[in-house]
């Protein structure tokens, strides 16, 4: 007797690769178009935050979170520790969790400005880890007159934590020269702050903060 075995052809065998590769190339595509949005989100962060205080500057001729005069001007809180109350410094560490530094409220004054979303409500020693703004990787976006990393020179600076390296380049590129630990664009992790970091890894984790 003849036994016959039945299988694949090499047409449907290369038919089946094909479908396999166009199936890999658009997953990977779609990876690569979600991870350029959120890089793009990261910056416009940046940039989103500064002018929110240049909005309010213009607005109030004072700085958000500064403004000795918060409760009249939006009926906000005014900020009781972090610094001077109306030196024109943002004092308070850009990643504060102190519900009455100046760096904190800088946000709600912002939203009560209307130039920004988000909870208007004074924050609270319970609330605020919830209330603090976020960006697309999860860390915390802030800003601070303190100089966060080791001369990065500015008026005000802007910080984003908890950055893969893949991002943190990104952001450099973009904004910046490129390099980690120049320019106006540095990098920094809990391991090296307030040093810039002189290498960037993509498996790393770093905070990155712009001067203005």
């Amino acid at each position: 007797m003849v036994r016959q075995q039945s299988g694949f052809t090499l047409v449907e065998m290369a038919v089946v690769l094909v479908i396999i590769g166009l199936l890999l190339g658009g997953v990977l595509k779609g990876q690569e178009l979600i991870n350029s949005a959120k890089a793009k989100s990261l910056v416009n962060d940046f940039r989103a935050t500064a002018t929110f205080l240049y909005g309010y500057q213009d607005r109030f001729r004072a700085l958000p979170g500064d403004d000795a005069a918060a409760d009249t001007h939006i009926g906000g809180v005014k900020a009781t520790t972090g610094g001077t109350l109306g030196n024109g410094r943002i004092e308070g560490a850009w990643d504060s969790t102190t519900e009455t530094d100046e760096s904190v409220l800088f946000w709600q004054h912002v939203r009560l400005a209307n130039l920004t979303s988000g909870t208007t409500t004074a924050p609270t020693a319970a609330t605020i880890l919830a209330w603090l703004p976020r960006n697309a990787e999860g860390g915390r976006i802030g800003i601070t007159s303190t100089v966060p990393i080791t001369g990065l020179t500015g008026s005000f600076f802007v910080c984003q934590g908890s950055l893969s390296g893949r991002f943190a380049r990104q952001i450099d590129t973009t904004m910046d020269d490129g390099i980690s630990n120049t320019g106006t664009v540095q990098l920094t992790t809990e391991a090296t702050k307030p040093t810039a970091s002189a290498t960037v890894t993509d498996t790393g984790t770093y905070t990155v903060c712009v001067a203005y």
